[in-house]
């Protein structure tokens, strides 16, 4: 049996319509019911000339905040804008109906911060780069 198939990216059409995702997402509400789609959490730190000194990356997505980025500029760590951003978007995720909130960081990256935020450690993955790891970390928001 004979099968003929096309592998070829995406077309522009099907990228804007996001018609492999909702595919997906009719495959999983036959299990789980409907749930809401992906919905950015993002924040912005600008200094008095307009610098970009801070900034977060988050969404929530099945009831989870999925934080990608958190960033401080060199020059303003320690002044409690990085928990600031932090709580700031975990408040926006709770009330777009997020429950936990969950992230990645490596080992050399921000791991302590985020216990002190609260924040466990549930996993990690040994000697992901140049023999460092990365830890897999949640909190619930409830």
């Amino acid at each position: 049996m004979a099968f003929s198939f096309t592998f070829a990216p995406p077309s522009p059409e099907d990228l804007q319509a996001g018609t492999l995702g909702k595919h997906l997402r009719e495959f999983n509400y036959r299990t789980v019911g409907e749930y809401p789609q992906v919905q950015p959490v993002r924040l912005d730190v600008r200094d008095r000339h307009g610098r970009l000194v801070a900034g977060i990356r988050s969404y929530v997505f099945v009831y989870w905040l999925q934080t990608d980025v958190l960033w401080v500029a060199e020059d303003q760590r320690g002044k409690g804008l990085g928990a600031r951003l932090l709580g700031m978007a975990e408040a926006q995720g709770k009330a777009l109906g997020a429950r936990n909130a969950k992230l990645e960081t490596f080992e050399w990256q921000a791991r302590d911060f985020y216990l002190k935020q609260g924040y466990g450690e549930y996993a990690r993955i040994d000697d992901y780069i140049q023999g460092q790891y990365l830890a897999l970390m949640r909190k619930p928001l409830e």
